[in-house]
């Protein structure tokens, strides 16, 4: 039996790691158990940052191609290198997974190297070796959810892992699933000059948004050229030595199809990973979704073991992981952690982006409230027009008694910088008053949310 810990955090994402530093940062001995070669979990290796590498290089190179001629900057000839575009991605991805670990070493968090098992409560099995600990968080994050009749090889049909690997462009990528990966997906692959098809089971994209704002989206996206066949669902997939041949039909009924890709992208979602880490053994009770079940101080039915993330219910964000495992930190070190899940933003990595936070207006109607809204689009604010980026808006919605804001949602440039104003906002019980009443600088993309914030009681200065 190895020596004890304070805690023994079973996976390194970002709910993970942030809590085994946070934990340690409050004086407790902390071990981290990560089964890969490298720290930071499905996001930093093979998720949200390589990804968002991935976005960023094709938005320049469509800005090289459809944007610089307007700002009188005039390209010649502009060539892919996809090859590099994929080396400067693993550069990130390797500076992101290398800060991990040198965060590790500086806050003395021990780094238990294979996968772990939790042999019973206060113990925990890694590589061969025992170890025990005053407690466990579960921190294992979420997989691809799979789909029957979709077998992935990650050649020709990928989840997202494969679908960040491409060797070359797909002349035609077709995408399952509407939602934030196929999104930002495929307008990577898009920009980058692949034909991409969504097929959406149901009958409209991101179902989260507002109705009228997936609505908008979507129009901005066909706009980039993806196509959508929403409503439909994918009832088989053959791979041959070319592609793959995809049958699919109407959701409510009716006649099949077929459509052939070079690659298909299952992007259906995610679900939380818990297999294989002996909780049946440790008697730790499941949900019907396979999700660790804990009380509201992410405590599960055993004694002193817990669990944050994607592994347990609500959004799969790495924020809001984060933000659970600096709170499950605090509430072992005697601290009273807290996190307010009204207040979690989400973001959608598109161009435009799609940021929200707070109760979607669909929601507002379903419970009843009375709610004013206000918007304020970005082609009448000034620095969206300098910088060529007009389209979407800033949609707010408040308490029609007290004015207390409820929620927020924007499509528009750095719209998921511009969210966190209205985090704030939303976190301290804030007005749309008090957002107008706050001076913003000019001419800036913020501005816009102070518009709306106007136009809630109907009197933006600016439309």
């Amino acid at each position: 039996m190895s020596d004890a810990f304070d805690l023994i955090v079973i996976g390194s994402g970002p709910g993970g790691y942030v809590c085994a530093i946070r934990a340690a940062q409050l004086g407790l001995r902390v071990a981290c158990v990560e089964k890969r070669e490298t720290l930071g979990g499905t996001c930093l290796n093979i998720g949200c940052i390589p990804s968002k590498a991935l976005l960023q290089s094709s938005e320049n190179f469509n800005e090289v191609q459809h944007g610089f001629a307007a700002h009188g900057i005039i390209v010649d000839s502009v060539k892919l290198d996809l090859d590099q575009m994929h080396a400067r991605k693993r550069e990130v991805v390797q500076a992101n997974t290398k800060g991990v670990e040198f965060l590790f070493r500086k806050n003395k968090v021990t780094w238990l190297k294979g996968e772990g098992r939790i042999v019973g409560a206060g113990r925990v099995s890694v590589a061969g070796t025992d170890y025990e600990t005053k407690a466990i968080v579960i921190a294992s994050g979420s997989e691809s959810t799979p789909l029957p009749g979709v077998a992935v090889d990650e050649q020709r049909i990928v989840t997202s892992t494969g679908a960040l690997e491409l060797s070359e462009v797909p002349k035609h990528l077709v995408v399952i699933g509407a939602g934030v990966i196929g999104l930002e997906l495929g307008s990577v692959w898009r920009r980058l000059g692949a034909e991409v098809t969504v097929i959406e089971f149901l009958d409209r994209i991101v179902p989260t948004l507002d109705t009228d704002v997936a609505r908008d989206f979507q129009r901005i996206l066909e706009k980039q050229g993806l196509k959508f066949r929403l409503g439909m669902k994918v009832t088989k997939a053959e791979t041959t030595n070319s592609g793959v041949n995809l049958t699919f039909e109407p959701a409510k009924g009716g006649d099949a199809e077929t459509l052939t890709a070079d690659i298909v992208l299952l992007a259906i979602g995610r679900r939380s990973f818990s297999d294989g880490l002996g909780l049946e053994d440790a008697g730790i009770a499941r949900d019907e979704r396979g999700r660790v079940q804990t009380d509201e101080h992410y405590a599960t039915n055993v004694p002193g073991i817990y669990a944050i993330g994607d592994v347990r219910v609500g959004p799969m964000l790495a924020h809001k992981a984060e933000d659970e495992g600096v709170a499950i930190a605090e509430i072992l070190a005697g601290q009273a952690g807290h996190v307010n899940y009204d207040a979690i933003p989400s973001v959608i990595y598109t161009w435009p982006e799609v940021a929200t936070v707070g109760k979607s207006e669909d929601e507002l109607k379903a419970e009843g409230v009375a709610y004013s809204v206000g918007k304020f689009p970005f082609t009448a604010n000034g620095r969206a027009r300098a910088i060529g980026n007009t389209d979407g808006y800033v949609k707010l919605m408040a308490d029609k008694a007290t004015d207390r804001l409820l929620g927020a949602q924007i499509i528009g440039p750095d719209a998921g910088t511009l969210i966190a104003e209205l985090v704030t906002a939303i976190e301290f019980g804030a007005s749309a008053e008090d957002v107008a009443r706050i001076s913003h600088a000019h001419p800036t993309l913020s501005e816009a949310v102070r518009e709306a914030a106007f136009a809630v009681e109907g009197h933006a200065i600016h439309i």
